[in-house]
C-alpha cells in the first residue's frame, strides 16, 4: 500500500509541475496549454512508474521511448509561416521539458523535477529588454 502510494504521489507532482508550465504557455495564448502539458506530465510520469514497478524494465529504456514518442508531439507544433518566419518553437521546447518533468517526477527525482520547472519557468516568463514580447 506504501508503494502504491507513493507512486500515486509522484503522479500528482507531475500533474502540478506540468501544469504550471501548461498555465504560462495557456497564459501566452499557446495551442499547446493547461491541459496538454498536464497530460504530456503525467503520462510521461505514468510511463516512467510503470516501467519500473510494474515490470522491472530498465528506466533508461522507458526514458529513450518517451523522449522520441514527444518528438513527434513537438514537431507538430512548429509551423512556417507565410512570411518565413518559423513560429512553435518555444511550444516545443516546453513539450519536450515537461515530458523530462514527467519523467523526472515519476522516477522519484523530486528536487529535480522542482528545479527543472522553474527553470523552465523562468525561461518563459522572464524577457530581457533585448528580447521584447510580441503583441498578442
Amino acid at each position: 500500500m506504501q508503494e502504491q502510494l507513493n507512486m500515486v504521489l509522484r503522479i500528482l507532482l507531475a500533474l502540478v509541475l506540468g501544469g504550471a508550465v501548461g498555465y504560462q504557455r495557456q497564459w501566452e495564448g499557446k495551442g499547446a496549454g493547461l491541459r496538454t502539458h498536464i497530460l504530456i506530465s503525467v503520462g510521461s510520469a505514468l510511463f516512467t512508474v510503470i516501467s519500473i514497478y510494474g515490470f522491472g524494465e530498465d528506466p533508461a529504456r522507458i526514458a529513450s521511448g518517451i523522449v522520441a514518442g514527444i518528438g513527434f508531439l513537438g514537431a507538430g507544433t512548429i509551423m512556417k509561416t507565410e512570411g518565413g518566419s518559423v513560429k512553435g518553437l518555444t511550444t516545443a521546447a516546453s513539450i519536450w521539458i515537461t515530458a523530462a518533468i514527467g519523467l523526472a517526477a515519476g522516477a522519484g527525482m523530486t528536487l529535480i523535477a522542482a528545479v527543472a520547472t522553474i527553470v523552465a519557468l523562468v525561461v518563459l516568463f522572464i524577457r530581457p529588454p533585448i528580447l521584447p514580447h510580441k503583441d498578442k
